[in-house]
């Protein structure tokens, strides 16, 4: 099976993989959400600034359109007049400039956060390919882009056409109005054009958003192959994983089994539990649990504790107690210490009975 065969690609992808792609600018975003906002800005600015930008304008172009014959113009004056008027007119219209440059910052960033993909920046032969272009133009996104842009540009015409064909059948009474007039009526005729789209754009850029993701998502499926290639690299080979346990408890084991022949004494259930205990009078607060183990263990423990002559104890609730409740090498809690201190009694006094 080829590489560039996706039909066994059927599980969702990681997290790790995801976050590669984000890392290589590949992530899930729609252009009409980004359209949506942009129009949204455009309906907020016609609705809250133009009536005072409008007035701005206005205050600083009626002399020329009224008056004109005020003005006196020279190669000195003119070039100054220009500049001024320019700037005044810039000054007007940078703030619904700064807020169209907002929207569409906050088009993205609302999509897929801040996004920072220094790897989408480097320098690839394959980018300039011809052959590889084509590719792209003539791709199957590329020809749903198309069909879905033309889609689009349909259905916000025909909509635009429903809001300003009745304006059409009276556009002959329009002769008589006065400019403020006809300024309110353009003003209210954009407000419901923009109003219009924008509801138009909302379904649209929804569709769309939910569209791309699909189309992201699946894209970015994986393989089972790949699933467990990545799992051996993230976390490790199975099999050598189980191979380090298996030798970290065989280190273990034997680090217990070396205590025995230190131990105390060992208790045992007779056959099943084995535990080993250590004390030391005026070293140690309270006995330590320094072995343990079940069936295989348990004998061994009992074995090594006959070859170096460690007392062994037959005391089942107490060995089975121990086992479950206490770990190696920690000290004995209280609740058990009636219990451990008869045992460690009784061989202390057969040692020094011995003695």
């Amino acid at each position: 099976m080829s590489e560039d065969d996706d039909s066994d690609k059927t599980e969702e992808p990681s997290s790790k993989k995801l976050e590669e792609a984000r890392q290589k600018g590949q992530v899930p975003q729609s252009k009409e959400i980004a359209h949506w906002f942009m129009i949204l800005a455009a309906g907020i600015i016609v609705y809250t600034l133009s009536p005072a930008i409008g007035a701005e304008l206005y205050a600083d172009l009626i002399g020329f359109i009224a008056t004109p014959h005020q003005f006196i113009l020279s190669d000195t004056n003119l070039g100054d007049m220009l500049t001024v008027l320019l700037l005044k007119v810039i000054m007007v219209l940078m703030l619904p400039f700064v807020l169209l440059m907002v929207a569409a910052f906050l088009a993205h960033v609302l999509q897929f956060g801040i996004l920072f993909a220094p790897d989408s920046l480097e320098f690839k032969l394959e980018r300039i390919s011809i052959i590889k272009g084509f590719g792209r133009m003539f791709s199957m996104r590329s020809v749903m882009e198309l069909v879905k842009g033309l889609i689009k540009i349909a259905v916000v015409g025909a909509v635009i056409y429903g809001v300003i064909n009745p304006v059409f059948h009276q556009a002959s009474d329009y002769i008589h109005y006065e400019v403020s007039e006809l300024a309110k009526l353009i003003y209210n005729l954009t407000g419901k054009i923009l109003m219009v789209v924008v509801a138009v754009l909302t379904a649209i850029a929804m569709i769309d958003w939910l569209y791309q993701r699909f189309t992201f998502m699946k894209e970015m499926r994986m393989s089972k192959q790949e699933l467990k290639d990545e799992y051996r690299q993230s976390e490790g080979d199975p099999v050598i994983k189980q191979r380090q346990r298996q030798i970290r408890a065989d280190k273990a084991r034997k680090r217990m089994m070396a205590a025995v022949p230190k131990s105390t004494v060992v208790v045992t259930n007779p056959t099943h539990y084995a535990v080993a205990l250590l004390y030391e009078d005026g070293k140690m607060e309270a006995p330590k649990l320094v072995a343990k183990g079940v069936d295989a263990v348990a004998l061994r423990i009992r074995q090594v504790a006959r070859e170096n002559n460690v007392p062994i104890m037959e005391n089942p609730p107490l060995a089975r107690t121990l086992f479950a409740n206490v770990e190696i090498d920690q000290e004995i809690p209280a609740d058990y210490y009636k219990a451990v201190a008869e045992v460690i009694s009784f061989v202390l006094r057969l040692r020094r009975n011995k003695r």
